[in-house]
C-alpha cells in the first residue's frame, strides 16, 4: 500500500469489536491512506483476530492487558511517520482532514499537538468542548495556527510524534479520564504550542453505552493532575471537589478512594508548571473554559 501522509493514526479500543471494524473501514477510506496502528487493550471479543482478518495491513499492538490511555503511547513508540493523529473505536477522520494537518504540522515547527474540531454522530452537530476550546482566553501568536488551548479531546487531535514523545505522553497516575490536559501541561512546560484548528475535524460517533461513574472519574483525574503540577491551593480546591461528591455522586466516594491510592506517585512526580504556562492555567481557571 502507497502511504500518502506521513501521519500515523494510533486507535485504542477493548471489547467493542463491531465498533472498531466500522473505524477502520472509515480510516482506510480515507484519501490520505494513513498508516494505522491498533492497540488493542485486553479485549476478551476476538477484536484481535478481527483485525487481522479484516485489516491484515495494520499493525496490531496486545499487550495482554487494559493499558487505558497508555495504549497510545505505545503507539506511538511504534509508529514510523514525524506526526500521529488519534482515534478511538468510534471516531475518525473527515477525508482531508489529515492532509491539513500535516500541512500545518509542516509550516509551524514549535505546533506540539493541534486539537481539531469535533463532529458527533450522523447528524453532524459540535461536541461541547469546541465551544470551550474557541474561547480559551489566551491570546494567539505569531508561530502557532488557530487558537493556543490547554485542553483537547483525545480522538481528536494530531499530535508532532517528538513533542508528544518530548513531553511524556499520557501519565500513568491517570490511567484514563480527562487525561488529555495534563499532556497539554506537559506539552507547553516543554515551549511546544497547543492549539485548536477547527479547520481539521474529527468524526465522534458515541455508542449509547452508559458509564457510570464517568463524572466522578473525571473529577478524581482533575484532582490527581492539580496534584502533579498545579499550585497546593488548585490541587486542595480540586481534592475538595471531590470529597464533596458523595452527596450527589455515590460513585465519587470510590474514586476518592482511588484518588488517594494513587496520590503518593503523583507527589512523586509533582513538577510545578513554567510560570508562564501557570498563568495561561489561571486564565482558563477563571474564565472556566477548560476542564
Amino acid at each position: 500500500m502507497t502511504v500518502r501522509t506521513r501521519i500515523t493514526v494510533v486507535v485504542i479500543t477493548r471489547d467493542r469489536r463491531e465498533n472498531l471494524l466500522h473505524t477502520l473501514d472509515r480510516l482506510a477510506a480515507l484519501p490520505e491512506r494513513p498508516p494505522v496502528i491498533v492497540v488493542d487493550n485486553g479485549s476478551s471479543d476476538g477484536t484481535a483476530e478481527a483485525v487481522r482478518r479484516h485489516h491484515p495491513d495494520h499493525l496490531l499492538l496486545t499487550p495482554g492487558r487494559n493499558l487505558g490511555t497508555l495504549g497510545r503511547n505505545l503507539g506511538v513508540r511504534r509508529a514510523r511517520t514525524p506526526y500521529v493523529a488519534f482515534s478511538d473505536d468510534d471516531s475518525w477522520w473527515e477525508p482531508g482532514s489529515l492532509a491539513a494537518a500535516e500541512g500545518l504540522l509542516d509550516a509551524y515547527p514549535r505546533l506540539g499537538l493541534l486539537a481539531a474540531r469535533i463532529r458527533v454522530g450522523t447528524e453532524g452537530g459540535t461536541d461541547p468542548l469546541d465551544a470551550a476550546l474557541a474561547r480559551s482566553p489566551l491570546e494567539p501568536v505569531a508561530d502557532l495556527p488557530g487558537q493556543p488551548v490547554l485542553g483537547f479531546l483525545a480522538c481528536g487531535a494530531v499530535a508532532r510524534r517528538d513533542a508528544f514523545l518530548d513531553a511524556g505522553g499520557y501519565h500513568p497516575v491517570l490511567f484514563f479520564g480527562g487525561e488529555e490536559t495534563l499532556l497539554a501541561y506537559d506539552l507547553s512546560a516543554r515551549g511546544w504550542g497547543v492549539c485548536h484548528v477547527p479547520g481539521v475535524v474529527a468524526v465522534h460517533c458515541p455508542t449509547k453505552e452508559v458509564r457510570p461513574g464517568r463524572p466522578a472519574v473525571m473529577l478524581r483525574n482533575a484532582a490527581l493532575t492539580a496534584w502533579l503540577r498545579r499550585p497546593v491551593p488548585v490541587a486542595l480546591r480540586h481534592t475538595a471537589a471531590l470529597v464533596t461528591a458523595p452527596r450527589r455522586d455515590p460513585e465519587a466516594r470510590t474514586e476518592l478512594g482511588r484518588m488517594l491510592r494513587r496520590l503518593p506517585a503523583a507527589l512523586r512526580a509533582r513538577e510545578s508548571l513554567p510560570a508562564g504556562v501557570e498563568s495561561a492555567a489561571r486564565q482558563l481557571d477563571l474564565q472556566g473554559a477548560m476542564p
